[in-house]
């Protein structure tokens, strides 16, 4: 007899999520980066990603959730910061305007074990949706050589590419990319 596996579930991220979030991205980082940058750029990479806990505090973070375990994770933001973690330089929490600023996606991480399940598209789907309810036509993103493929997948079309410098040296290669709601 054949179980049917639960359905994903999507919920708003709450702080006490936080240690299991923070896990999960540096599992994400090690191992979802791999077949992208060497290994001195996996290791850059954890210096300028990782959990932004505005975004929770705004209300703006989901889980997903497959059984009882936390499969992946993603928001939006109505705030000017393009990506990075609490400890990342360069953030900036201006509110932007919906009339002319894009909503920015940001902190999307899936479990490695949770890749291919459809979490990467149910967090994006819901940051889109949630972005567009408050009077945004547009979100940007900036993603890691790991992430394109989803988001190209999703409709998001390149603006340009840019590195992130780090304290080691290592410039890790990134792309802003955007989509019309």
């Amino acid at each position: 007899m054949s179980v049917t596996p639960a359905p994903l579930r999507l919920r708003l991220a709450r702080h006490e999520d936080m240690p299991v979030l923070s896990a999960l991205m540096d599992a994400a980082i090690g191992a979802l980066l791999q077949g992208f940058l060497p290994p001195e750029g996996v290791k850059a990479s954890y210096e300028i990603m990782g959990l932004d806990t505005q975004l929770i505090s705004d209300g703006t973070y989901f889980v997903v959730e497959d059984g009882d375990a936390i499969a992946g994770c993603g928001g939006w933001s109505r705030r000017a910061t393009l990506f990075g973690g609490d400890h990342s330089a360069g953030r900036d929490a201006a509110v932007l305007d919906p009339a002319r600023d894009a909503a920015r996606v940001r902190a999307m991480y899936t479990h490695p074990d949770h890749t291919r399940k459809g979490v990467g598209r149910m967090v994006l789907a819901a940051c889109e949706a949630a972005a567009a309810a408050e009077g945004f036509t547009r979100c940007e993103l900036a993603a890691t050589l790991g992430g394109e493929p989803l988001y190209r997948a999703c409709g998001y079309h390149d603006i340009e590419p840019f590195t992130a410098a780090t304290s080691s040296g290592y410039a890790v290669p990134l792309i802003r990319m955007g989509k019309a709601l």
